[in-house]
């Protein structure tokens, strides 16, 4: 009883605070954008994975969906996100840009006797531009940044250029070439915030890549479920 009646006594205890019940060493802020990466590039994955179809058309808008509002939502500014600096290392990216286009079109020279590359509607190449600068805006202004805020900038350029080597399965040179390729779009991303030369620069380089080197190795340029359903 005597030990009842100082429990009965005893003032009641506070509630415990978020901070003590939150497992130590979790930060919220790094898993939500670590989810909000997933959520869009599993979004990706399953459109790249995905016949053309509705359920394509769909799973396509939902990840324009979340990449746009995601993007709107977040505490990124315009700068963070390599929108607001047009020429800031525009040279130094064109000028190797341009070496890799020199160095991917000799290669083609010597691998002609692997087979043809494909003929390409070159008046149509602009909307593969737009397309290229969009695949930027996702890589660096929404993967990049966020990958960086959790991992540091050295980390993050070799995950995101991880992500985008890995969207590009099955097929194995472009998986190898979009590797490189992202290496140097996150680590010029890293250095000078800016995604509009580097949108140029991807448009050149696949440009280059599709009328260089062999189409029966590439399968024009598909990626996903299209090259594996390629002539068939």
């Amino acid at each position: 009883m005597a030990s009842e009646s100082k429990s009965f006594l005893s003032p009641p205890s506070r509630p415990l605070s978020a901070d003590l019940i939150r497992p130590k060493g979790i930060n919220t802020a790094h898993v939500r954008k670590l989810i909000e990466v997933g959520l869009v590039y599993g979004l990706i994955l399953l459109a790249v994975w995905t016949p053309q179809g509705r359920l394509n058309t769909a799973v396509t808008l939902a990840a324009a969906f979340f990449t746009v509002v995601l993007s709107l939502c977040s505490h990124y500014s315009a700068q963070d996100l390599g929108l607001t600096r047009p020429f800031s290392g525009a040279m130094v990216m064109l000028a190797l840009g341009a070496l890799m286009v020199t160095i991917i079109a000799a290669t083609g020279a010597f691998t002609r006797i692997l087979g043809p590359p494909q003929p390409l509607p070159w008046n149509r190449a602009w909307q593969y531009a737009i397309w290229a600068l969009v695949q930027q805006f996702i890589l660096q202004s929404f993967i990049f940044v966020r990958l960086e805020s959790v991992f540091g900038n050295r980390r993050a350029v070799l995950a995101a250029s991880g992500l985008f080597a890995a969207a590009h399965l099955p097929s194995p040179l472009l998986t190898i070439l979009g590797f490189l390729g992202a290496l140097f779009f996150c680590e010029m991303f890293r250095r000078y915030r800016n995604i509009f030369p580097l949108g140029l620069v991807h448009a050149a380089l696949g440009l280059a890549i599709a009328a260089s080197l062999p189409d029966h190795l590439l399968h024009h340029m598909r990626v996903g479920i299209g090259y594996l359903m390629y002539h068939v």
